[in-house]
């Protein structure tokens, strides 16, 4: 069995369990275990809030959300239709009104390029009305007329129709949150100061083109959402810090 490194308090057979309903092999394949891996960070941050979900720091630029009464990565938001692909994200967080899907990034604004692609099928009539603002970034991505450096927009816009669905499934409200390291070097090569600024840019402006749809979406970087950590998190956020050094 591939040895995996994970932080106290995070549980192997859930982690285990977790990636291999995701697929993509990323215990077996080495990926999780490679310095640079995004899932390492993302298993190990909020793998260790399933047991104890009720100390998962507040997401910041949220309005209150209430009590976190279950936390889950590698979790899957349905479309309306059975065929097909959908949208897996890092994490998820549920309170008694909130579904808050959770997607987490490390070194990949800093190092894949971005594609667009959508296939017909989200194209379909079955997002609702309010999410008209999403699908509108999904033509400008399409066309050309919308295109960013660093911010994968085009995953963001797939999970936001995952989650309108899945959380209408449970009667709950969507909320996409973004989160991210601001690394300064990869593999002994210096991201400059620009890189980073213009990954938030690139937030900010995504943030602004689905303001008021159906599924609210904030971001923040780990430091920024560590920091409000409390309680028994406090050393688990201090542990993230120094060993993905966040």
């Amino acid at each position: 069995m591939t040895e995996i490194a994970l932080l106290p308090g995070v549980s192997e057979a859930y982690v285990r369990d977790r990636m291999a309903q995701a697929g993509g092999d990323e215990i077996a394949s080495g990926k999780f275990a490679h310095p640079e891996s995004s899932a390492a960070l993302a298993a190990n941050a909020f793998g260790w809030f399933v047991e104890r979900p009720w100390v998962l720091p507040a997401v910041p630029g949220m309005a209150v959300a209430g009590r976190v009464n279950r936390v889950e990565i590698e979790y899957c938001a349905r479309f309306p239709w059975s065929q097909g692909t959908h949208p897996w994200l890092d994490a998820a967080a549920f309170t008694d009104t909130y579904l808050i899907g959770i997607e987490s990034k490390r070194f990949e604004p800093f190092r894949d390029s971005k594609t667009v692609r959508f296939s017909a099928a989200y194209d379909r009539p079955v997002w609702g009305e309010n999410m008209g603002r999403y699908s509108a970034l999904r033509d400008a991505l399409r066309d050309g007329t919308a295109s960013y450096l660093h911010l994968d927009a085009a995953q963001l816009v797939k999970h936001a129709y995952g989650l309108v669905t899945d959380a209408r499934r449970q009667k709950l409200r969507p909320h996409l949150f973004y989160i991210f390291a601001e690394p300064i070097e990869r593999a002994g090569r210096h991201i400059s100061a620009e890189d980073r600024a213009r990954h938030r840019a690139e937030m900010i402006d995504f943030r602004e083109r689905v303001a008021g749809d159906e599924v609210s979406f904030t971001f923040a970087s780990y430091r920024e959402w560590l920091a409000g950590a409390s309680g028994s998190a406090v050393d688990h956020a201090a542990e993230l810090v120094r060993t993905f050094s966040l």
